[in-house]
C-alpha cells in the first residue's frame, strides 16, 4: 500500500467531515450525531432499545444515552418501556423527529446533487459504492480490533 495515497485518503476523509458536519444551511439544522441517530431510527422503521442503538452506530452505551437524552429533550424521540421487559426502554421518533429529519434529509440531497452535478451517473454510483463499502470495512475493523 502507498503510504502517500494512504495519507492523502486520510487527510480527504478528514475535510470531507469536516465540511459535511459544518452547521449550514444548505445542510440542515441538525448536528451530526442527531442527524444519524435519527436517520438510523426512521431505517429500522421500529423502536430500538438503546443498546441496538448504540451497536448499529458503533457508540459507546454513554454516548448513545446522551444523545438519545439530548433528541429527547427537543422531542424528537420518546422512550418507552420494552413490553418484553420493562426495565429495557425503547426508543422511537416522534412526528417532530420525523419531520425535522425529512427536512434536513431534503436539504442534504439537495447540497450533494448542487455538488455532484457535474459528475457522471457512473462517477456517482462507484463513488456511492466505494464510500458503502469503506464504511462497512471500518464497522468490521473496529469490531475486530475492540
Amino acid at each position: 500500500m502507498n503510504r502517500d495515497s494512504l495519507q492523502i485518503i486520510e487527510h480527504e476523509i478528514a475535510l470531507m467531515v469536516r465540511l459535511t458536519t459544518t452547521h449550514s444551511p444548505k445542510l440542515g439544522s441538525m448536528d451530526r450525531a442527531e442527524y444519524l441517530l435519527l436517520s438510523e431510527l426512521d431505517q429500522q422503521h421500529s423502536p430500538l432499545g438503546i443498546n441496538a442503538l448504540a451497536e448499529k452506530l458503533k457508540l459507546s452505551l454513554s454516548t448513545a444515552s446522551r444523545q438519545v437524552a439530548t433528541l429527547e429533550t427537543k422531542k424528537f424521540i420518546r422512550r418507552f418501556p420494552s413490553p418484553e421487559n420493562g426495565r429495557i426502554s425503547l426508543i422511537e421518533m416522534t412526528k417532530a423527529g420525523e419531520q425535522i429529519l425529512q427536512r434536513v434529509q431534503k436539504k442534504r440531497k439537495k447540497a450533494y446533487a448542487e455538488v455532484l452535478e457535474n459528475w457522471s451517473e457512473e462517477e456517482i454510483d462507484m463513488l456511492q459504492k466505494n464510500l458503502s463499502r469503506l464504511n462497512e470495512d471500518f464497522k468490521k475493523w473496529r469490531c475486530e480490533n475492540c
